[in-house]
């Protein structure tokens, strides 16, 4: 039996029943840049009661100093805090050793029926005394943390020239509990660990979250009733629809990038793993690999013409491609290591991440498409489950800290990674959600 079966069945034996987790999740710089952006954020000036009480710069400082690219000066060594660019002296800032100064300010008027809240900033390099942008972002109370996000998104465009995701969203399961006693709960979090909100809570196993590319939907497999069946649920809602509750195993689903589509790992009452897609609106249903070799963990190409996918069709775990045009078409993609599974590509379509072994470990490594190089990018026993941020500059996965399962990132260029740690419970299966659509 391969290991991509034996872990799947291990998957569907778990069970279940004890206490809630508590999700949030608190970050962890394990790995900086050795040379960090120094940054001065000054707290926003507030027109009381407009922002109430909600410290918004703290927030972008949070961002900026847990990305690992940025180091903010002290809020004690602030000697002033200028709300406005043109009161800010950009020589002092300058002499106590800054590269940049962010300004800014929350005015309006809070109440149930007031006016939008404003949040204004200006960005300023001080070697230059230039201003390298201005924005603002409409907000109410209830919304100014994502707000802070958006505001610490311009920062780091800005400065890095890349565009930022600390205004996004991942999902994540949480299991409390030892079988045959465990809890599961699917959870919905800013890109910060902050802000969690349950999605599904359940006594039943929940696998393989996966969002549409609108951010709208989850797709995910809960084992209610026992069985193994795929739902799509909607998060502003909670409208929730079993897609597919077919016999065998029903797993990995994975959106189209149309939202129209479902690929996911169907095994019929044959018993054999397959590749499939399910059109969501009719329920038809097309077979895509035909193999008596264990086909699973499907993924979308960039622009949905392709596939990925796990296969053992050569002995071992391999990433293959084939083209939904013509199915016969299957390239077999990894090479190196006799185990590399779970691809995700890059949102730019150029590169692909995926699980490998290095020994006996299991590992997190980035293929380029182009050249077929391949860079291991992290150093854990078991690492698993990658996901790309939306701009491609950073993966989440899933790594063991202390006996427990725990979510890490690391940046594609190696340089920066960190650790999201739970209080309570194995955190596993994250997924990075897509930029936010205005």
């Amino acid at each position: 039996m391969s290991e991509c079966m034996m872990k799947y069945i291990l998957l569907l034996m778990a069970v279940v029943l004890a206490p809630v987790a508590r999700a949030e999740l608190q970050i962890d710089i394990t790995q900086g840049v050795t040379d960090p952006i120094a940054v001065a954020i000054v707290p926003f000036g507030s027109a009381v009661p407009a922002g109430g009480g909600f410290d918004l710069a703290a927030v972008v400082q949070h961002d900026l100093d847990g990305s690992g690219r940025f180091k903010s000066m002290s809020r004690a060594a602030m000697s002033s805090q200028p709300q406005h660019a043109v009161d800010v002296v950009a020589a002092d800032w300058h002499a106590a050793g800054n590269d940049y100064v962010l300004v800014g300010r929350v005015t309006g008027a809070s109440g149930a029926n007031a006016a939008p809240l404003v949040v204004a900033c200006e960005l300023l390099n001080v070697l230059t005394g230039q201003v390298l942008g201005a924005t603002h972002f409409n907000a109410t109370p209830a919304t100014l943390r994502q707000v802070a996000h958006a505001v610490s998104d311009f920062v780091f465009e800005k400065i890095v020239g890349a565009r930022g995701a600390f205004a996004t969203r991942i999902a994540y399961v949480v299991v409390n509990g030892e079988p045959p006693a465990q809890h599961y709960q699917l959870f919905v979090a800013d890109a910060d660990g902050e802000n969690a909100q349950v999605v599904l809570d359940s006594s039943q196993p929940i696998m393989s979250p996966a969002w549409s590319a609108d951010g709208q939907w989850l797709a995910y497999v809960s084992f209610e009733n026992r069985l193994a069946a795929v739902y799509v649920q909607q998060l502003r809602s909670s409208q929730r629809q079993r897609v597919s509750a077919r016999a065998g195993v029903n797993g990995a689903p994975a959106w189209s990038p149309d939202g129209k589509r479902l690929a996911l790992t169907l095994s019929g009452s044959a018993g054999n793993l397959d590749i499939y897609v399910l059109e969501l609106a009719t329920q038809s249903l097309v077979r895509i690999t035909e193999d008596p070799a264990i086909d699973t963990e499907p993924a979308w190409s960039v622009d949905g013409n392709d596939l990925y996918f796990t296969s053992d069709r050569a002995g071992g775990p391999q990433i293959y491609r084939t083209d939904l045009a013509a199915h016969q078409r299957v390239q077999r993609i990894t090479f190196g290591s006799s185990y590399n599974a779970r691809a995700r590509p890059a949102p730019d379509g150029r590169s692909l991440a995926f699980v490998t072994r290095e020994g006996g470990d299991y590992r997190i490594a980035v293929q380029d498409l182009a050249s077929g190089s391949v860079r291991v990018l992290t150093r854990g026993a078991l690492d698993e489950s990658p996901a790309f941020a939306p701009n491609g500059l950073t993966l989440i996965y899933a790594g063991r800290q202390g006996g427990r399962r725990a979510l890490a990132t690391v940046a594609i260029d190696g340089q920066v990674s960190q650790r999201l740690k739970a209080e309570h419970g194995d955190v596993r299966e994250p997924v990075w959600g897509p930029f936010p659509r205005s």
